[in-house]
């Protein structure tokens, strides 16, 4: 039985390409080159004999291009979870300044009146290195919220696939990323929630710390441990209907366009153009994911700015209206943009490990099963 290929010399570690199947056996690439065959297939997979025969246990199989990554496979989690990890660490770094800039107009709108304001505000008293503040918990946060958040989502769109059976799967799949997409984030979130404290704070208060080093130990014994999760709950109010909308929203944008925009099917389409719909489609449902989830991020800002706040404080403080419309011009460039270099980088990553971009019409299970 041949091995799966080293793939040591690479960049990309090599478990994320191992499987404990052989490679003719998992792949049936025999079965590749006809032309009946089709991508989607039922294939048995080897187990341990018993007694006097071999028991045979079935499993879908999905070949991918150029790398033996099986669909759904630890190897596939794993290369979700790192291209969740780089997707959205790099990104919410690189809009550091407007972050900071948002959050600033949440908590002090007096001093940060508009977006260019704000930015020649923190321009004169802080200088440039004062854009990138809070740089390390955002980026080791958000990283770490990515990695839950995709590879999560994927196991959990499938898991809820497998329970509602393929007919229902198919016609309710709207629910389906919604469903997924939650439970995802509420993991997630409990990976972002202390960076996320600690970053408000270093980029609200002045003078509270240079950094993460100096600034996380301050907040615990300001805050104690437990007050690192202080905004938990807005945070769930906050990204969990961001997500949703994010990841529904995409799915839905990304199917429609190469129904009805790209004349040619998908799988025809050329990786740069798959690419290019991805971006397209991720901005797109960032717009919607700013305004459905700004009330809670201006809760999240004023509860993490101010010690031993409430959410009702919050309320009496700015106002239903200011929760709404405070900062929100600003967070839907930066979510939209955001949004949309996430879903670049991540279906980016993908395609680098050979496996397919997100979205798109998915080809029908057969239920036929190879023989051996």
């Amino acid at each position: 039985m041949a091995a799966i290929s080293d793939h040591s010399g690479r960049l990309i570690p090599t478990f994320l390409y191992s499987s404990p199947y052989t490679t003719n056996r998992l792949f049936d690439l025999d079965a590749l080159v006809d032309a009946n065959y089709h991508p989607l297939h039922v294939s048995p997979s080897p187990s341990k004999s018993s007694g006097g025969g071999d028991a045979e246990r079935t499993k879908f199989v999905i070949p991918t291009p150029k790398e033996n990554i099986e669909l759904y496979s630890p190897a596939y989690y794993a290369a979700c979870t790192v291209g969740g990890i780089l997707s959205c660490g790099l990104t919410h770094m690189a809009v550091t300044p407007l972050d900071l800039v948002k959050c600033n107009m949440q908590i002090d709108p007096a001093k940060y009146k508009s977006t260019t304001s704000g930015f020649k505000v923190l321009l004169r008293e802080q200088g440039v290195k004062g854009f990138f503040k809070g740089w390390v918990p955002t980026l080791l946060g958000y990283s770490a919220q990515g990695a839950c958040k995709f590879g999560f989502y994927e196991f959990f769109k499938k898991y809820y696939s497998d329970i509602a059976g393929p007919e229902f799967a198919a016609k309710y799949k709207t629910l389906i990323y919604l469903a997924g997409s939650a439970s995802a984030e509420l993991i997630a979130d409990i990976a972002l929630c202390p960076m996320e404290a600690v970053k408000v704070r270093i980029q609200t208060q002045p003078g509270f710390a240079r950094g993460l080093g100096d600034g996380f130990p301050k907040f615990v014994k300001s805050e104690g441990a437990l007050g690192l999760y202080k905004g938990l709950v807005p945070l769930w109010g906050r990204q969990i209907p961001y997500t949703m909308m994010k990841f529904a929203s995409f799915e839905t944008i990304v199917e429609l366009i190469y129904k009805h925009v790209i004349p040619t099917p998908k799988e025809k389409c050329s990786k740069a153009l798959q690419l290019g719909v991805s971006f397209a489609g991720g901005y797109i449902a960032g717009v919607f994911c700013a305004v459905v989830s700004h009330p809670a991020d201006n809760l999240v800002s004023f509860l993490n700015n101010a010690k031993g706040a409430t959410v009702g404080d919050a309320v009496n403080k700015v106002g239903l209206w200011g929760l709404f419309t405070r900062g929100l011009p600003l967070r839907i460039l930066m979510i939209g943009t955001l949004t949309g270099a996430q879903w670049g980088i991540y279906d980016a990553f993908k395609v680098f490990v050979g496996l397919p971009t997100t979205g798109g019409v998915t080809p029908t299970p057969t239920t036929s099963v190879s023989k051996e």
